[in-house]
Parts: C-alpha cells; structure tokens; sequence
C-alpha cells in the first residue's frame, strides 16, 4: 500500500475587517488559544499563533487532508462567531475578506515562531499594511492594493 507522506508548514496573516484594532486583552489570548484549537481539531497541527491589536498570525502544518480554503474558512467563520459572545464590543466583529498564506522552509521555522512572537514590538514600529507588502514582496506574490486591504 501506499504512502502519502506530507510535511507543509505555512504561515497564515489575515485582518479584521478594515484593521479595526479589536483584538486586546483580555480576550488576545483567548483568541490565539482558540484559533490553534480549530488549527489543531482540523489536523493542522498549530505551531505559533500571535498577531498585533488588528491581525493574526498563524504558523501550522496543513494537514493532508484539508484544503488551505476550507482552514482559512474554519478559522475564520469559527472565531468570528466565538469572539462575537465575548461581549457588545465585538458585535460587529468581522475578518477581512482575504488572507495571505506562505509556505515556510523547514530550516526557517524557528525564525518565523520569533517573529510571531515578536507581534507587539514589531508593530510599535511598521504598520500591519507594511507588514504584510514586505511579505508578498518577499514571496514575489503580485497583487492589487484596491483589493487587499478590506
């Protein structure tokens, strides 16, 4: 018998609905916790989840059996709906349409934990629009700003 063997690591960035900057504690945490459940009940075994006050980073291994479409609608229809119970401050708490997902070498893993990590310092100093042109840059992905930014 066959072996499908699959080892994909990939890097997840995506916002809330026009950067509102709607995730902070105490509820940031909980967030990060919650997304890396949905990561992990679909086999997309979590590595690091972190983000600044308007976005979410997302570094998991995809698992053989879900399609990166299908994570990205999980994660985001399931934590919507969760943050949305957490009070009248998150009523109209919504993600942006779209999603940026980056393959990551494995030698490059823990830098990309590192940088995770480092969410609330880096962004004392670049905004998550930089931050997120500096990565489509990096992976020569070609793109529209009319309709990245939602």
């Amino acid at each position: 018998m066959g072996q499908s063997l699959v080892k994909n690591y990939v890097h997840l960035v995506f916002s809330t609905k026009h950067r509102q900057p709607l995730i902070n504690p105490p509820v940031e945490e909980e967030l990060h916790a919650y997304l890396g459940g949905i990561c992990n009940r679909l086999e997309c075994t979590v590595i690091k989840v972190g983000g600044y006050t308007d976005h979410i980073h997302i570094l998991c291994m995809l698992s053989k059996k879900i399609a990166l479409i299908k994570l990205m609608e999980e994660l985001k229809s399931h934590s919507s709906k969760w943050i949305k119970e957490k009070g009248r401050r998150y009523a109209d708490f919504y993600w942006q349409n779209g999603y940026g997902a980056f393959s990551v070498n494995p030698a490059e893993v823990d830098t990309v934990i590192a940088y995770i990590s480092n969410q609330h310092e880096h962004h004392s100093k670049k905004t998550f629009q930089d931050e997120h042109r500096a990565l489509l840059k990096k992976y020569d992905i070609a793109y529209d700003e009319r309709y990245v930014w939602d």
